[in-house]
């Protein structure tokens, strides 16, 4: 029953090959978006990509190096007004509430393995979930494939490493041409 899009062709852009797609969603949405592993290429893109409208951002990390990169106690070196963007520093994933409705989640946290268990609990609470790393030869370590079942549509961008966007809401076969 799924509405499934795959494009043959890689084009390697390293590690912020999620923010293509990250960009587009944004665009075309105006809900609350939620970053589940923070890093170097999509919390500031995320961070900015919210701020003029001050779109609520949570961002969720269990590493303490990017949570103490990220979550330092001066914010005023980045910008003025942080009220819109709040950061959780996560001991145990299944401790965080993810229940509320969320427009757009990046799903690339750490452990890998971990994963699939927080995109299992968004399945039917977000339009879309982005996930990163998901290359059939990487499903050995993520198995996503575990969790592609419970949604009805997918789509898959054509850089490597190659993400993918779930959705049981929104379809998802004319991602590019929205």
């Amino acid at each position: 029953m799924s509405n499934f899009t795959k494009i043959e062709a890689h084009t390697h852009i390293g590690g912020g090959s999620h923010l293509p797609i990250l960009m587009k969603l944004l665009n075309i949405t105006d809900g609350p978006v939620l970053e589940l592993g923070m890093g170097l290429f999509s919390t500031p893109f995320l961070h900015w990509a919210c701020f003029d409208s001050h779109r609520t951002l949570l961002s969720c990390e269990t590493r303490s190096k990017f949570n103490d990169f990220w979550n330092f106690t001066d914010k005023r070196e980045l910008c003025n007004d942080y009220s819109y963007h709040e950061f959780n520093f996560v001991e145990d994933w299944d401790a965080l509430d993810l229940s509320r409705h969320w427009s757009v989640v990046l799903v690339d946290h750490a452990p890998g393995p971990r994963r699939k268990e927080e995109i299992k609990r968004l399945a039917h609470n977000a339009d879309y979930i982005v996930v990163h790393d998901t290359d059939d030869k990487n499903d050995w370590h993520y198995k996503y494939s575990e969790v592609y079942p419970l949604f009805k549509y997918r789509y898959d961008t054509i850089c490597y490493p190659q993400t993918t966007v779930l959705s049981n809401t929104k379809d998802l076969s004319n991602l590019c041409e929205l």
